[in-house]
This record gives C-alpha cells, structure tokens and sequence, in this order.
C-alpha cells in the first residue's frame, strides 16, 4: 500500500462537500509531476485530505477506488484522473505549521514541494499526522 496527500481550496471542494457526496473523482490536475502521482495510485492505497489555502490543515482520510483514467474534463490524453472516497475525518485537524514544527516530518513533500497538489506520503509520516490529528 502506498500513501498520498490531495490538496482542495475548501471553498471549491471542501472535506465536508467530499463526505456528501460519498466519492469524487479527482480531476483537473495539470501538473506532471502531480499527474505522476496520480498514475501511481493504486485501488486500496489511502490519502490525507489537505485543505489548501483557506485552513491549511489535513482533515481527514481518503482512499482510492479506481486507478488512473483518463481525465474526462479535457480532451488531452496526457491527464488522468482517480477515483476517491472518504474513509473518515481525523479528530482534530493537523495544521501547515504543525506538521512544519514536527522534526520528523521535515522531509514530508508537503512542505518541501508545497505547490504540488498531489503527493506521495511515506509511511512514516502518514503514520505520524494520523497520530497528531488523533
């Protein structure tokens, strides 16, 4: 299993907007290496549910259920999309700068590729914001 972080501004897609509608399919990605990542998920693989912009903080738990496809929003093969649902919300949410003031999530892409809208997540670090979030 493979871990992951997917980044929605929460007045565009919030965490509460995913949960009603039960699944989402993770489209309008535009950046290659984001794209990569979507292309690496695997059904089965969780995700951390970033709010970007307005909160910037992980509320909750996401896993994939169907694998990369191509995007339907656009007509250029070259992008690709997933299918997500919600697993559940952490207890509390992990803020940006908690996990920046966390020593053992300093090499998290999060912060080190902070444009990138969707990551891969070590063990390790998943692992440890579930812990910070609980």
């Amino acid at each position: 299993m493979n871990y992951w972080l997917v980044k929605s501004e929460p007045e565009k897609y919030s965490w509460e907007k995913f949960n009603q509608d039960g699944r989402a399919m993770w489209d309008g990605v535009r950046n290659f290496a984001a794209r990569n990542n979507l292309r690496a998920m695997k059904e089965g693989d969780l995700v951390l549910y970033y709010h970007s912009n307005e909160g910037k903080d992980v509320v909750g738990i996401a896993k994939v259920v169907k694998e990369s496809y191509p995007d339907p929003t656009t007509e250029d093969p070259n992008w690709v999309v997933v299918d997500i649902v919600p697993v559940e919300p952490l207890k509390k949410s992990v803020t940006l700068a908690q996990i920046k003031a966390e020593p053992s999530l300093k090499d998290i892409q999060l912060v080190k590729l902070g444009r990138l809208s969707v990551s891969a997540v070590k063990k390790e670090e998943f692992d440890k914001i579930l812990e910070m979030g609980n």
